[in-house]
C-alpha cells in the first residue's frame, strides 16, 4: 500500500524540536505536548542525535496519531527512510529539485529564504511547498544567523502564493509583528520546547492566529 503523505496546513504554529532530550521517548512526549497545545506542523532537527532514524520514526508515530505533518530538517534520505511528510532544505543542503526527485510530488518541501524575496519567488517556481524567512529576533539556536526584516515578509506576501513561515527568536510577545507583516506560520524552537511543558507554551501562540483569522 503506497504511503500517503499529509499536506502542509494553511497557517499556524510550526514547532521545531531541540536536541536536549535524554532519549527518544522524552522527545516524543515533548512533541506530543506541543501538538496538544496547538502546533499544526512539526519539524525534526537531528543535528546531534545518536540515532536519528529511531527518533524520527518515533516522532512520525506521534504526529500520525494527531494528524500533524512531520518535516525532517535538512536530511532528505532520513525523510525517505521513515516516510516523513517532507523535508526542509537550506542553502547548504540538497536542492529542492533533488529533494522532490527523491521524495516525490506529494512531499512537503520547505525552503529557507533568509531575507530574500527573490529566493522565495524562485522556490515557488521550482515547486516549494512553503518559504521560510529569518532570523527576525535574537536566536539561541542560530545566534550568528543574519537578520531578516519585517518588510521582507510583507513583500513576500505580495509576490508568492505559497505559505510563509517566520523563524528566529519568535515568542508569543513578538510573534504578532510577524503575523501582521504576512507570516502564515511561526516556526518556533525555544519558546515551545525550552521550558518545562511544551503544551501551555504552544497554546500561548494560538491567540496570534485566532486574531488573524478574525481580521480576514
Amino acid at each position: 500500500m503506497p504511503h500517503i503523505r499529509l499536506p502542509f496546513p494553511r497557517a499556524g504554529l510550526y514547532a521545531i524540536t531541540r536536541e536536549n532530550y535524554p532519549n527518544e521517548q522524552a522527545l516524543a512526549d515533548a512533541v506530543a505536548a506541543a501538538i496538544r497545545g496547538g502546533a499544526v506542523a512539526v519539524q525534526y532537527r537531528a543535528k546531534a542525535s545518536r540515532d536519528p532514524l529511531r527518533e524520527a520514526a518515533k516522532l512520525l508515530a506521534v504526529c500520525r496519531e494527531s494528524g500533524v505533518p512531520l518535516i525532517i530538517n535538512d536530511d532528505v534520505e532520513l525523510a525517505r527512510c521513515v516516510e516523513a511528510d517532507g523535508v526542509h532544505v537550506g542553502k547548504d543542503d540538497q536542492s529542492l529539485a533533488e529533494a522532490r526527485g527523491v521524495l516525490g510530488p506529494a512531499a512537503i518541501i520547505g525552503v529557507s529564504c533568509y531575507d530574500s524575496v527573490e529566493l522565495a519567488v524562485q522556490a515557488e517556481a521550482n515547486g516549494a511547498s512553503y518559504a521560510a524567512f529569518g532570523r527576525f529576533f535574537p536566536s539561541k539556536t542560530k545566534p550568528d544567523a543574519p537578520c531578516a526584516r519585517l518588510e521582507t515578509l510583507a513583500e513576500a506576501k505580495r509576490r508568492v502564493s505559497i505559505p510563509i513561515a517566520a523563524i528566529g527568536g519568535v515568542t508569543p510577545e513578538n510573534g504578532g509583528l510577524l503575523v501582521d507583516a504576512g507570516a502564515d506560520f511561526l516556526a518556533v524552537i525555544e519558546a515551545v520546547f525550552g521550558g518545562a511543558d511544551p503544551e501551555p507554551a504552544a497554546s500561548d501562540f494560538l491567540p496570534l492566529f485566532n486574531r488573524k483569522r478574525k481580521g480576514e
